[in-house]
């Protein structure tokens, strides 16, 4: 997928020193884009990723100023800030995930006011309807099980009311935004300890602590048999530009499609680092819901692509990159700065 309508400068990316956001700026120099501003709330030597070429800021976007001096100039912005984290973090934080609707909010007025073309916006699997998410055996969310809506509480109300927030802002005020749903992202340059990383982070620093450690067993939160999808860190950025630069503008699924079980999770992590250990379920441990998986139903029709890469796959990588972070004893989150 190319970006063929894409502009090559004034791109702002939000949350830029997390995750995603880091890897999309990435992604985006390597496309030859130019003018990239790039914002987070983490000092800037806490970025994951930072960039030469690319303007870094440090601001508090739960501020409509702040918001109003990164929007300035730009024609499209990618939103992916929020407090957010792993379901350890959602299910203990609900009122400082909840809070993260002033950052959209004011991200779409300051958009609007500045002239902003277009506007994305990350929303997650976590606004779908939880009677939907009670088994296993899940056949896949589409986009319209969010409604009626019953979504996570705490950051899945605040994803679902921003979702309506742009929504309302292209019809009111002619701000051409589209809004993705993603599922359960991994993959290199993330966090993957501190309470803010999801699964297979977290599975990963288990796995390498309990072998450093000559320990026998690892926790594992619940009984192991609830089941998500995971997302390779590359099919979402590839998905987002296509989404971002395509005419589509329902919010829609970005997420893979291979469901696995916690368990299964475990049993291919192991099988990458060569060791099994007992297993400790801790059923007291946050664990959100029984299941959840994408459905592309509607991403292959309109796009005629779904992520693809294989789990095992993309856990191969992200294994290797947080062993050798957990190796870097000078510098436990060594970050790419170039």
């Amino acid at each position: 997928m190319t970006l063929n309508n894409h502009p090559s400068s004034h791109i702002l990316v939000t949350g830029a020193g997390g995750f995603i956001g880091g890897h999309l700026v990435a992604h985006l120099r390597q496309q030859g884009v130019n003018s990239i501003r790039a914002v987070d709330i983490k000092p800037l030597e806490s970025w994951y990723q930072r960039f030469d070429g690319v303007e870094n800021l440090q601001l508090d976007l739960r501020d409509l100023g702040a918001c109003r001096r990164a929007a300035a100039g730009m024609l499209w912005v990618y939103n992916l800030a929020a407090d957010m984290g792993g379901m350890g973090f959602i299910e203990l934080h609900k009122a400082e995930c909840m809070i993260s609707v002033l950052i959209n909010t004011h991200m779409l007025m300051a958009a609007r006011d500045a002239g902003v073309k277009r506007f994305f916006y990350a929303s997650s699997a976590c606004v779908y309807a939880a009677d939907k998410q009670t088994s296993p055996d899940n056949p896949g969310l589409k986009e319209d099980d969010a409604y009626p809506a019953m979504p996570e509480d705490g950051y899945g109300w605040e994803k679902l009311f921003s979702e309506r927030m742009c929504r309302h802002f292209r019809e009111d005020f002619g701000l051409d935004t589209r809004v993705v749903r993603y599922h359960n992202v991994y993959g290199p340059f993330g966090t993957y300890a501190g309470g803010r990383e999801k699964a297979p982070a977290a599975i990963c620093r288990k796995i390498i602590e309990a072998t450093k450690a000559g320990a026998k067993e690892i926790e594992i939160w619940g009984d192991g048999h609830q089941t998500r999808s995971f997302m390779y860190i590359d099919d979402c950025i590839k998905g987002t530009t296509a989404i971002m630069n395509s005419d589509f503008v329902e919010p829609i699924n970005l997420g893979s499609s291979e469901m696995v079980s916690i368990n299964k999770l475990v049993d291919i992590v192991e099988e990458i680092a060569g060791v099994q250990f007992s297993r400790s379920y801790n059923l007291d441990a946050p664990k959100g819901v029984r299941g959840r998986c994408s459905d592309n139903s509607l991403i292959r029709k309109f796009f005629d692509w779904e992520p693809s890469i294989g789990l095992r796959v993309g856990l191969i990588k992200t294994f290797g990159w947080i062993r050798s972070e957990m190796n870097n004893v000078s510098d436990p989150r060594s970050r790419r700065f170039n």
